[in-house]
């Protein structure tokens, strides 16, 4: 699975419902989660909600993202597209280890 395209699909799908101030750039520099971000807080969890449910579609298993370890390390995973993508395909090799 690309977990890029993943993502780059998902942000098509929230950019449907932002005004274009407010739309994320498919970019793996995009800064997802900070004061640089476009997304406020329900952005973000729609955002990582949608990528949930897509895994799921695309693999039949459920990985939850916004977990414990998600939240306590010490540079947030949610900062930018390139971040997240690398959290993903570490919980993805995990799930399938």
């Amino acid at each position: 699975m690309d977990v890029l395209e993943l993502i780059y699909e998902v942000i098509d799908e929230l950019n449907l419902d932002l005004g274009p101030s407010e739309q994320l750039k498919k970019d793996e520099n995009s800064v997802i989660f900070g004061p640089e971000s476009t997304l406020d807080s329900m952005g973000l969890v729609n955002l990582i909600t949608l990528i949930e449910q897509r895994i799921e579609e695309k693999t039949g298993n459920f990985i939850a993202i916004a977990d414990e370890r998600a939240m306590s390390m010490q540079e947030s995973p949610f900062k930018t597209v390139k971040t997240l993508k690398e959290y993903i395909e570490v919980l993805l090799n995990e799930y399938n280890a």
